[in-house]
């Protein structure tokens, strides 16, 4: 009996993140996503040219809102920046994602100038693509994408994020300087085209702009997240160019908030390590998101990075493919 396969009309566009030398930047290698025309991992009725990759995510300031059991790891470099993206590098992240939250006027409040400084260390000490995310402070973010973008100047970061209320600033920003744009939506098809919409009026090309649909962690509305996901993807390949842009997602900040990553074993004997728990919790987030059709994942514990690499090299591999 022949297998019925589903025909669709179009696929995701094909976003490249980083340059090399011979493009003007300084990384080693370049990360391609998207250029599905499939829904996830059925490779059977289509292709899926580019894997999904992993983003470690590194912050500007001490991670003092983080769990000791992720913050940890990392308690001896997350005080430089620089030497917390070189440990991501060594630990198998394809990019670093480098969020600002010192910069936000309730932490640190730090200057456009120390941004900007912070990127160069950060490029200087690494050699893979990098992920560049304001402090979600919208008249601060004004005030240090510019400098951030001008820092990063060649180097075809991934930056965000632009929202439908803030992001002139940052589509003409990463227009100058040459990035690619994270489109944040909360959790609303609707709003997720508005805002590509928005962008794309500004003549920014659409195969320049990445989704971040806003996704919840494990317990948290993950099904709800995950069915505006399966929508906008099938829109995709239904040649709705509006949604035509890979995904970007967040597993590791979303699992670490609850509070079953959170709580400890001396407060919750029965629930166990709360290290290992919160791995889970975060392995099993990002897997449901993967299964979606994100595209670039950003993760925080090196356990739970590894073992969603071996879960993403089995789903591409020649045996996944007969499956």
């Amino acid at each position: 009996m022949e297998l019925v396969k589903e025909k669709w009309v179009s696929k995701v566009n094909i976003l490249s993140i980083g340059a090399t030398g011979e493009e003007g930047g300084t990384r080693k290698t370049k990360v391609q996503v998207g250029g599905e025309d499939t829904l996830p991992f059925l490779h059977f009725e289509g292709k899926m040219p580019h894997r999904p990759v992993i983003a470690c995510e590194v912050l500007d300031m001490v991670p003092e809102n983080w769990p000791q059991a992720v913050a940890k790891p990392y308690s001896d470099v997350y005080r430089d920046p620089a030497k917390w993206a070189k440990k991501c590098e060594t630990q198998g992240a394809d990019l670093i994602c480098l969020t600002f939250t010192g910069a936000h006027p309730d932490n640190n409040n730090s200057s456009a100038a120390d941004c900007a400084k912070v990127v160069r260390n950060i490029l200087a000490a690494t050699t893979v693509p990098l992920i560049v995310i304001g402090c979600g402070n919208d008249d601060k973010d004004n005030e240090i994408i510019p400098a951030i973008s001008e820092a990063a100047k060649g180097e075809n970061v991934l930056l965000g994020k632009a929202t439908q209320d803030n992001y002139k600033t940052i589509v003409a920003c990463a227009s100058a300087d040459g990035h690619a744009v994270i489109a944040e939506s909360p959790i609303d098809i609707n709003i997720a085209k508005q805002v590509n919409v928005l962008i794309s009026d500004l003549s920014f090309a659409l195969d320049r702009i990445v989704i971040d649909p806003t996704t919840g962690g494990l317990g948290y509305g993950l099904e709800y997240c995950y069915s505006i996901m399966e929508r906008a993807r099938i829109g995709a390949l239904g040649a709705d160019k509006m949604l035509a842009m890979p995904f970007i997602v967040f597993p590791g900040q979303e699992a670490w908030r609850s509070k079953e990553a959170r709580i400890t074993k001396e407060e919750m004997p029965q629930w166990g390590d709360e290290e290992k728990r919160g791995i889970v919790w975060e392995l099993t987030t990002a897997l449901s998101l993967l299964l979606a059709g994100a595209d670039i994942l950003v993760m925080r514990h090196a356990q739970a990075i590894a073992n969603l690499k071996k879960v993403i090299n089995a789903l591409m591999n020649e045996e996944g493919k007969k499956c």
